[in-house]
């Protein structure tokens, strides 16, 4: 949910009194901020029974928003440790090939960088980490990976054609973790996020400069 609203996880958790196991059920009403003093907001509630996939990846296109509120559902395990990330110098780039957008945060934001290639490249991981979400529940991104690097930075690959690893799965830095591909968009290329506690920041900000 903190990732989906651009949100820090911890003050997220913090302002509506949920412990370090971050465990939510359907109906709760959850205040989406992640500072103390926000309108509080309803997720709807449903009487059918909780899944177990995390909330989707935030929309990036201009021409569409994401929903008000809705009730969402989370892993009942707990993800292994955490690889911390060295800030600014333990990055690399996720694949080859040339930047076709590039990141935006004003009205229309464009919330990471977009990056051309062919079917079946490569997709590498930027830093070790933790994979807190693998799949494609939302329409326009197609198959989706959500990386936690440390207890501040995640980073998001999207539109593969395959994904390589599993949620809850430890990975390293370099490692090929998924394919590249066209699901959820009109051309091949990995759409990429980082997020440092919760906010979009410029990836090309922290990724190594291409000669």
């Amino acid at each position: 949910i903190a990732f989906r609203y651009g949100l820090d996880f911890r003050g997220l958790a913090a302002a509506n009194g949920i412990g370090s196991d971050y465990r939510i059920v359907p109906g709760q009403r959850l205040t989406l901020t992640d500072k103390a003093g926000s309108v509080a907001i309803a997720s709807p509630m449903r009487s059918s029974k909780p899944a177990v996939r995390p909330p989707p990846l935030p929309d990036t296109s201009p021409q569409m928003s994401a929903p008000a509120s809705r009730s969402v559902d989370v892993p009942s395990k707990k993800p292994a440790q955490v690889f911390e990330a060295t800030e600014l110098t333990a990055w690399q780039w996720p694949t080859e090939g040339t930047i076709i957008r590039g990141f935006s945060a004003s009205e229309y934001a464009h919330k990471g960088i977009d990056i051309a290639g062919k079917q079946e490249q490569p997709v590498k991981a930027v830093a070790n980490g933790v994979v807190v979400y693998a799949g494609s529940g939302l329409v326009g991104y197609g198959k989706l990976l959500i990386v936690k690097h440390s207890e501040r930075y995640l980073s998001a690959y999207a539109h593969n054609n395959r994904l390589l690893v599993k949620e809850g799965e430890s990975i390293r830095q370099g490692q090929v973790i998924a394919r590249m591909g066209d699901t959820g968009t009109d051309r091949t290329k990995l759409h990429f996020e980082i997020r440092k506690d919760g906010k979009p920041v410029d990836p090309v900000g922290l990724l190594p400069k291409r000669n």
